[in-house]
């Protein structure tokens, strides 16, 4: 008895070494596989590429992904050209330009404006919205009013062609938008800083001639944009409508959570919203939707319904722009 007792004693010994040794083992190596890509900042569309410069004179001196993306988008905020973002973007039936931002950090503080009219920087509202106050979004004329009060000022938004094209619309007022066009209509950012935190950013004017007082993905946490600092960072572009439905975002970050690839969990998404749109008896014939999206590693991917969509990516291998894999291969 007291040989058979010592024998199983020392096979459970050996049994626990052995398991001890290879947890350490996989430990190790799971250690050097998961060697972080950082800093990195992901933007969409090609005015990304700007964009991800200005973040990444934060990013590369140890900056927080914060203060990147606030700066990042702030420059596309501020560029007249960009039609859709905005200063100079295109604005709704009614000629009013209204603006969506949201913003999220590393510790899950958020903040969001909404319909905001006569205020450039609609980010830094956000921001604000964030740091200065009990709540998380604040829209319409109580936006205005708070943004009046933390010294930012009023301009008129509208500039000379985005209110010529307005004009020629208003000659047939159909609301038909073009994929990757109108619908081309948000810069979102995500970052990942030297010390290994996640922050976002979004902002839009909004679908060109949208009905007055619409609002789209971009200033809603979830939909538009979508942090956990634990797992990775999402954001979306194209029909906001959609991304809400599904919300898009925390959709795309819960799939990283469930252990899939950046690009696995966009095409997942994507893929959802696909599945409702059809369950509607509807078309993807004028729907487009694109996610991009970046996890603790630095891992990046991104997709989209129709083709044509991209995005751009900054990390120490430098500043690109990268065409985003689609469901539909035309538009691009």
């Amino acid at each position: 008895m007291h040989s058979r007792r010592f024998f199983i004693k020392k096979i459970g010994l050996s049994t626990l070494s052995v398991g001890l040794f290879t947890t350490a083992s996989q430990a190790f190596s799971f250690g050097t596989k998961a060697k972080s890509n950082k800093p990195i900042v992901l933007s969409t569309w090609d005015f990304g590429l700007k964009a991800n410069e200005e973040a990444w004179k934060i990013l590369s001196q140890g900056g927080r992904a914060l203060d990147a993306v606030e700066q990042g988008v702030r420059l596309t905020e501020a560029d007249p050209e960009e039609r859709s973002v905005g200063y100079g973007g295109r604005p709704d039936r009614d000629g009013k330009v209204t603006l969506d931002a949201c913003i999220m950090d590393e510790n899950a503080n958020i903040g969001s404006v909404a319909a905001l009219k006569n205020i450039k920087h609609p980010i830094s509202v956000a921001r604000a919205v964030m740091e200065k106050t009990p709540h998380v979004m604040l829209v319409g004329e109580g936006a205005l009013q708070f943004a009046k009060s933390q010294g930012f000022l009023e301009e008129n938004l509208l500039t000379e062609p985005s209110e010529k094209e307005w004009k020629e619309w208003l000659k047939t007022a159909k609301y038909e938008p073009v994929v990757n066009i109108e619908n081309h209509d948000t810069i979102g950012m995500i970052a990942l800083d030297a010390k290994g935190n996640l922050s976002g950013a979004c902002t839009t004017s909004g679908m060109a001639y949208k009905m007055h007082g619409r609002v789209g993905d971009s200033p809603i946490i979830g939909a538009g944009l979508y942090v956990d600092n634990e797992i990775g960072a999402a954001t979306a572009t194209g029909h906001g409508e959609e991304v809400i439905r599904t919300v898009g975002s925390h959709l795309v970050v819960e799939l990283m959570r469930q252990g899939n690839s950046p690009q696995k969990a966009c095409e997942e998404a994507v893929q959802r919203i696909i599945k409702f749109t059809q369950k509607r008896g509807k078309t993807l014939d004028n729907i487009q939707v694109g996610f991009i999206a970046l996890n603790k590693q630095g891992e990046y991917g991104a997709y989209c319904i129709h083709g044509g969509f991209n995005y751009a990516k900054y990390d120490a291998k430098g500043n690109e722009l990268i065409k985003g894999k689609s469901y539909l291969k035309n538009n691009g």
